[in-house]
């Protein structure tokens, strides 16, 4: 009986210590803390700002040390319901904003401003509003790169103290009351109908152009064609010339080769006489050296029987 209460005394002093030892392991591992890539912990001990963790392995002490907060640093963006508006000329519009912010001190962020999100909605509708204000409609509707810039750099340089860069702001929508969006509606129309009727009158002068050219081009072809056919014809009727007068130079040659005689010089002048004499002419002059038409006759019979 002592030897099984001593083991039994001896068991439960060992399950005190694994017991214990498992709850130093459990609270040891629910300690450490891993905090993933573009993220922050803001921890705090005892209550007040201990540390901002980065992104690595750390261990928090037991009951002293809690993490407070959770921050992204990872670009956020928001976006605003549309906010009502009153323009210069006193035309009222909704307006609706899209914020790309980002975190850049989480210990500003967690302890500058109770609600961040709310504080940021709320300044850009007041620094909407203030803009806008200065501003007549045509001059808002036209002028959205312009607003941007502006709400932007108001915005970062109130939530700096927040711990808030503003990276971005965009004017998502610009709804004008109805009877200005009708009037716009119809002003556009019109700018449309203008805008066709120009592209129309610029393509009939084009067309009016093409068909010009085209006229013109066609009468320079047709002039040029004339052109060359008078020049060929010319060409044709000077080598015809030409043509005639080396023929009339080869038989003149071949005569003078020949050595004709006076009775052949006579029978050519007969002939050249025959022609000048084809009832045409109303004179006919016979040189001197042409002696009785009938010794002549005689002579040329004598030649062609000699032939």
């Amino acid at each position: 009986m002592y030897d099984l209460a001593m083991f039994l005394e001896s068991f439960a002093g060992a399950l005190g210590w694994i017991a214990l030892v498992v709850f130093v392991l459990a609270v040891v591992i629910s300690n450490i803390k891993i905090v993933p890539q573009a993220h922050a912990y803001v921890v705090e001990r005892l209550g007040a700002f201990h540390a901002a963790w980065g992104v690595g392995l750390h261990l928090k002490i037991p009951f002293l040390d809690r993490i407070a907060k959770k921050v992204s640093l990872k670009e956020q963006v928001i976006d605003f319901p549309p906010q009502p508006v009153i323009t210069k000329d006193n035309v009222t519009m909704q307006i609706d904003t899209v914020v790309y912010f980002q975190i850049t001190d989480p210990k500003l962020y967690a302890y500058g401003v109770e609600n961040p999100l709310s504080a940021i909605e709320n300044l850009s509708a007041t620094t909407l509003r203030n803009i806008i204000g200065d501003m007549e409609l045509d001059h808002t509707l036209t002028s959205r790169d312009v607003i941007n810039s502006k709400i932007r750099v108001i915005l970062d340089e109130a939530t700096d103290a927040w711990g808030i860069k503003v990276n971005r702001v965009e004017l998502k929508n610009i709804i004008p009351p109805a009877e200005i969006q009708d009037s716009m509606e119809k002003q556009m129309k019109a700018e449309r109908e203008r805008r066709a009727k120009i592209l129309d009158a610029e393509g009939e002068k084009r067309s009016a152009i093409l068909i010009a050219e085209g006229q013109k081009e066609s009468a320079v072809l047709r002039a040029e064609a004339v052109k060359e056919t008078k020049i060929r014809e010319a060409q044709g009727e000077a080598e015809a010339i030409l043509s005639v007068q080396r023929a009339l130079a080869d038989a003149i040659k071949l005569m003078n080769e020949a050595n004709p005689s006076d009775q052949v010089i006579a029978l050519k002048s007969l002939e050249a006489f025959g022609k000048a004499a084809d009832g045409k002419a109303t004179k006919i002059i016979i040189p001197s050296s042409v002696q009785g038409l009938a010794g002549l006759a005689t002579s040329l019979k004598e030649l062609v029987s000699e032939k």
